[in-house]
This record gives structure tokens, sequence and C-alpha cells, in this order.
């Protein structure tokens, strides 16, 4: 792993906080879509939702050094083009340099913390779009789960679209995140990846607010990967995968992004818990082999 120095790192933001200020003001940019036209970022925003879990590891991204070091050696290598996190997470990148010439992607809403009653009613207490301007960071992330009987899903729709129209107005691409859920006799809320409820899903996202002209569509692949072509017809708008669970059989994964990046809307990935902590604890050659796909 890259070594961070975290009694550095604790120095710094005790007796000098605005170096975070200072090192977002200098951080050298680049556009979002580079020359390959394909997109590889890496994501580290499920802390701040509660989701610390790694397969049967419920812990695993609680260590935030370790966490730390897995991001850097995964931005270090060739063809990762950014990250996608929280504040506390990006501030920490900022402050170890790591965000040099990296696209960087806010998580904006994180109040739907995982397993509470208040789940779906998805506030937005991360990043607000002044602030990724004031940062200069290149874009946000939401993630919109809509269950027909909550009344939370309708605050979270109603929330996103605001978020949608203030990123537009301040010209950042916003990425949304969208799902049908339900949930099961336990009333734990489970994703449905079937094929009607995510082309369900991708045209309620598609059609948020007063444009979309800014909006990018994260979508996950479905129960069945070969449904994806249908579904990505539901939208023109430009979409990446998302990586879902760690733990499935990696060449499996590996080979459904192949052929969902194959599909003409598609231009990317974003993936987090599958490449940071692979089952064989290769972070280098899990992220090499997902650049590969691109």
């Amino acid at each position: 792993m890259t070594g961070v120095d975290l009694g550095h790192l604790v120095a710094v933001r005790t007796r000098h906080p605005e170096a975070v200020a200072e090192a977002a003001e200098r951080r050298r940019r680049r556009p979002l879509v580079g020359d390959s036209g394909r997109l590889m970022i890496v994501a580290a925003d499920h802390p701040a939702r509660g989701a610390l879990a790694v397969g049967d590891r419920p812990l695993a991204m609680a260590n935030r050094l370790d966490l730390l070091e897995r991001l850097c050696l995964a931005l270090s290598r060739p063809g990762v083009d950014g990250v996608l996190a929280t504040a506390d997470i990006l501030d920490d990148l900022l402050l170890l340099g790591a965000l040099e010439d990296k696209v960087v992607m806010g998580s904006m809403n994180r109040g739907g913390l995982a397993g509470a009653a208040f789940e779906l009613d998805d506030r937005f207490t991360g990043h607000r779009p002044r602030d990724l301007a004031r940062l200069r960071f290149d874009a946000g992330k939401l993630l919109l789960r809509i269950e027909p009987t909550d009344p939370g899903s309708l605050t979270t729709l109603h929330s996103a679209a605001r978020a949608v129209d203030a990123m537009a107005a301040l010209r950042l691409p916003v990425f949304v995140e969208p799902f049908l859920c339900r949930r099961d006799a336990d009333g734990r809320l489970r994703n449905d990846l079937g094929a009607e409820a995510v082309t369900t899903s991708l045209a309620i996202a598609s059609g948020l607010a007063g444009t979309s002209a800014y909006t990018w569509l994260k979508v996950p692949v479905t129960e069945h990967p070969d449904d994806m072509a249908h579904v990505m017809e539901t939208s023109t708008l430009p979409a990446v995968l998302l990586g879902g669970e760690a733990g499935r059989d990696p060449d499996a994964v590996y080979e459904t992004w192949r052929k969902a990046l194959r599909l003409p809307t598609v231009q990317g990935l974003v993936v987090g818990r599958s490449l940071l902590y692979p089952a064989d604890g290769d972070v280098a050659a899990a992220v090499d082999t997902a650049v590969g796909l691109l």
C-alpha cells in the first residue's frame, strides 16, 4: 500500500485547518472526460452512510488510514480518472496531494443512514452545490432510492430535483444513482435490480429538475446482465456503471461490465469496494483489470 503519514495528517488538521481550502485552490484540474472519452472513478462514499461492511467483514471500511492507503494506491494507477467521496475523505486526499489532475466528485446526500427508519428520507447532509463550486471540484453525486409505499421517497425526490437544478445553474455535472426499492419480510431495504425496475428508475431520474443538460446516470448492472441493452435505451443521458457489492465472483463481474461498456450511452465505471477491497487483497491488480475494460 502507498504509505500515509497519519501523524502529519492529524497535525495539519489540528494546527492549520485552512490547509484544506488552500490545497483545493491550488489543485491542478482536468476535464471531466479526457482524451479516451471514458471515465474510471473510484468510489469511497460508503462510510458516511454507516455502510462499513465489505463481504463478511462488518467494519472493513472503518479503518480510515487503511482506506486512505487503498485510495492513494488506486488513484496512482494508470487510467484512473478520479474519486467519489464525502468531504472528510476528500479533505484528507487534498492534504495528501492525491487529487492532482484527477476528477473530484463530491457525495451530496448521506442522510439516509443504512438500516435507519428514515433511510428513504435521504436528506442532503453532504456537499452542497456551492461547496463543490467553492472547492473547485468537478462533479457531484446523489442517490435516489424510491419505495412507493414510503413517504420519505417523495422528500428525497423533491430534494434531488432541486439539487440537480442548483448543479446545472453552476454548470457542474451531477451523477444521479436511482433505484426502485422494496422492504423484505424483516423490513430491510433491498434494491430491485430487475430490468423493469431499473428501467423505471432511469426514466424517473432522467426527468428530474428543469434541465437534464448536466445530468449523468449512475446505473447498476441488472439482475440478468443481458437485459442491459434494453434498459439503457430508456435515456440519452450519459451513464456510468456502479460496482455493487464486493465478494461476488470477480471474473463474472468484470464480464458483465465489459458487455455493458459496449452500449452507446455507457461512458465508464464508478466502482468502490470491489476494487478497494478485492478478495485477494491486490488493489492494484483489481484496478488495472477494471481500467483494461475501458
